[in-house]
């Protein structure tokens, strides 16, 4: 019932950029906060970002900040993270996750979510 698919992967050029979206099928984010995540290989997975369900708390992982901004389209149904400046770090799948939630807040620990998509790849190579 509640899927939630990621695109915008791909191979880029350090210093390029990615937009990512997640798109929710089978219910409506309007009550979800959603978060994004990676994991390179080898790591554990990390959240690099999360928003809350109405937008108005946004949170960032510190070697992200002023790098990523996530956003949401709610009459679309999807959340972005558009990826700018890109470096070698950034190279992992990056998976979305949500949450219902009454209260306008996200965390970045993976706990604090119930649902997650299967992921996009990310590449950074020169």
């Amino acid at each position: 019932q509640l899927q939630l698919v990621e695109s915008g992967g791909g191979l880029v050029q350090p210093g390029g950029s990615l937009r990512l979206s997640c798109a929710a099928s089978g219910f409506s984010l309007d009550y979800y906060a959603i978060g994004w995540f990676r994991q390179a290989p080898g790591k554990e997975r990390e959240g690099v970002s999360c928003i809350s369900r109405n937008g108005g708390t946004t949170n960032y992982a510190d070697s992200v900040k002023g790098r990523f901004t996530i956003s949401r389209d709610n009459a679309k149904n999807t959340v972005y993270l558009q990826i700018d400046s890109l470096n070698s770090e950034d190279r992992a799948v990056y998976y979305c996750a949500a949450t219902r939630q009454v209260l306008n807040i996200c965390q970045l620990s993976t706990t604090f979510w119930n649902y997650w998509g299967q992921g996009t790849q990310v590449t950074v190579s020169s």
